[in-house]
């Protein structure tokens, strides 16, 4: 039987660069895919290009979407500056993103391999295009990990995370699909991160990713104190890959998930049925269950990994 493989659906991004790098080291990625978030599809892919070469990696890299399926097109230029990833000075990378576009790729992966989930850590709508165009693919993809949406507040909005917030739209199909969904939300992503120290660390190491992942999260980190006045800087994305790497250090709850499309202060709300976690209080049935959806992590311990993982690097 063939082992799991994975695509990576990004947008880098910060924590998505982290993320990637991170997956890298433990998981069969078959492909990582781009998408508009944190900026442009050009800047996303340029910066995908880039980690997979600096890192010495040989994952193809498809170009996705550049705006979402309806709406306008949101960006996250305010907390990972205008490349994207501010911050790093990674060499540009000398090989183009394969031929065919992203969703053409999840389509022929899930077509062609046994055993394949999706890591999503960007908006979804790559995904949703590619479960719209050919919807035998659905029973084809094993699981969908998403670092989107929250149990409780968001920050695009404060009802909306930024992911769900940049497509609800495609957000919604993926959630509707029928394919199990594991959602790891800001009520989670949000409780631990990388640290003032840490970021030093990195930025003194001697092999040049580390150095550069390092002056990324340092940029990052600023921006997060600016903002959010935190002392540590999320590694929100990194939350989606853990359940593939160290199964017991993010816990889940089984509940309903939908999105909100139309309210005119809940768009982009991952709209979370927990009654169903309240036994015998005479509440509502919940709708059938969809997703499993973090609601505790272990975040030092991830912390220390996520570490390690970057300073293995050469």
């Amino acid at each position: 039987m063939e082992s799991q493989r994975y695509i990576l659906d990004c947008d880098p991004g910060h924590d998505d660069a982290v993320a990637l790098l991170f997956a890298a080291k433990f998981l069969s990625l078959v492909g990582i895919t781009t998408v508009f978030g944190n900026s442009t599809v050009d800047n996303t892919t340029r910066n995908a290009l880039a980690i997979v070469e600096s890192a010495g990696l040989t994952i193809p890299v498809a170009r996705g979407l550049s705006a979402p399926l309806t709406g306008e097109i949101h960006s996250g230029e305010s907390v990972h500056g205008k490349t994207g990833l501010d911050g790093a000075n990674l060499p540009a990378p000398s090989m183009p993103p394969i031929t065919g576009n992203a969703p053409d790729f999840i389509i022929d992966s899930a077509r062609k391999l046994d055993n394949l989930s999706i890591i999503a850590i960007g908006p979804l709508t790559n995904i949703a295009t590619a479960i719209t165009e050919a919807p035998d693919i659905k029973d084809r993809i094993g699981e969908i990990s998403i670092m989107g949406g929250s149990t409780t507040f968001g920050n695009a909005t404060p009802a909306a995370e930024f992911n769900i917030y940049a497509d609800p739209e495609a957000a919604s199909i993926v959630f509707a699909s029928g394919i199990h969904i594991r959602m790891a939300g800001l009520n989670v992503t949000t409780t631990f991160g990388i640290a003032r120290s840490q970021v030093k660390k990195l930025q003194d190491a001697d092999n040049l990713l580390a150095k550069e992942i390092g002056g990324a999260l340092n940029y990052y980190l600023q921006r997060q104190t600016k903002i959010y006045q935190r002392e540590f800087a999320p590694i929100h994305d990194v939350c989606a890959v853990i359940p593939y790497t160290h199964r017991d250090l993010i816990r889940y709850a089984d509940m309903h998930v939908d999105v909100e499309c139309n309210g005119t202060l809940t768009r982009g709300q991952t709209v979370c049925d927990q009654r169903g976690l309240f036994a015998g209080e005479g509440l509502t049935t919940p709708q059938p269950i969809n997703t499993a959806v973090a609601i505790d992590a272990d975040g030092k311990t991830i912390v220390q990994h996520v570490m390690a993982s970057l300073l293995s690097y050469p």
